[in-house]
């Protein structure tokens, strides 16, 4: 590996991890907008949005970039490939977060209405999940990153649960139909959010081991 080269990754390494930053701040920062019914840091975390688009673009074009340059091989190949897809799935979750809090700016127009379902726990289960997946990757660990896979079903679990129950409350009370769509809506992103950490810990395991383990955990 030449010494060029070995800079481009450490450059690639820092741009995805100060993406990853950024995306999980915005997470946390629109998970604290639901729990506070906090529609002014909704907004922000809206607004903030497009700088993390700008942040992704340059690392797709930094991984293009040493691809076609450098025709990395082996475990270099396997890292470039990794932080493209991991990129994309940390963008996602970016989105999704604005989708949250979007309706943490709806639901602040409401009178305090009990959540009929776990969504607190769903919250704290889900930014784990993201956590952890960075964690895995900034550590290149891998027992963390099968162990982020785990929860992946339990989320799903909680979103079914979720439904069925908005689902009764909406025949019961169609006068606060909206705002139960909203917590749904909010359940639907939450597992969408565990379902991209567990691509990037997927990807942190064939990034390290060269394994796909996709569809296997």
């Amino acid at each position: 590996m030449t010494k060029h080269f070995q800079n481009e990754i450490l450059r690639l390494k820092k741009k995805i991890l100060h993406v990853a930053a950024m995306v999980e701040e915005s997470l946390q920062r629109a998970v604290a907008a639901i729990t506070g019914s906090d529609g002014e840091l909704a907004k922000e975390v809206i607004g903030a949005d497009p700088d993390i688009d700008i942040e992704e673009i340059e690392v797709e074009e930094e991984c293009l970039k040493i691809l076609a340059l450098h025709q990395p091989v082996a475990i270099d190949l396997r890292y470039v490939i990794a932080v493209l897809k991991i990129n994309s799935d940390l963008e996602r979750i970016a989105d999704l977060a604005v989708n949250i809090a979007e309706r943490a700016v709806t639901l602040a127009g409401f009178d305090r209405t009990p959540v009929p379902f776990d969504l607190d726990e769903m919250l704290d289960m889900t930014m784990k999940m993201v956590r952890d997946s960075v964690d895995a990757l900034v550590s290149s660990d891998t027992a963390k990153a099968h162990h982020v896979c785990l929860f992946d079903d339990e989320i799903d679990g909680r979103h079914e649960r979720a439904f069925k129950i908005i689902k009764d409350k909406i025949k019961s009370q169609p006068d606060l139909t909206e705002y139960y769509v909203c917590l749904l809506s909010v359940s639907t992103y939450l597992e969408r959010i565990a379902d991209h950490a567990t691509n990037i810990a997927e990807d942190v395991v064939y990034m390290i081991e060269g394994e796909i383990v996709r569809h296997q955990l």
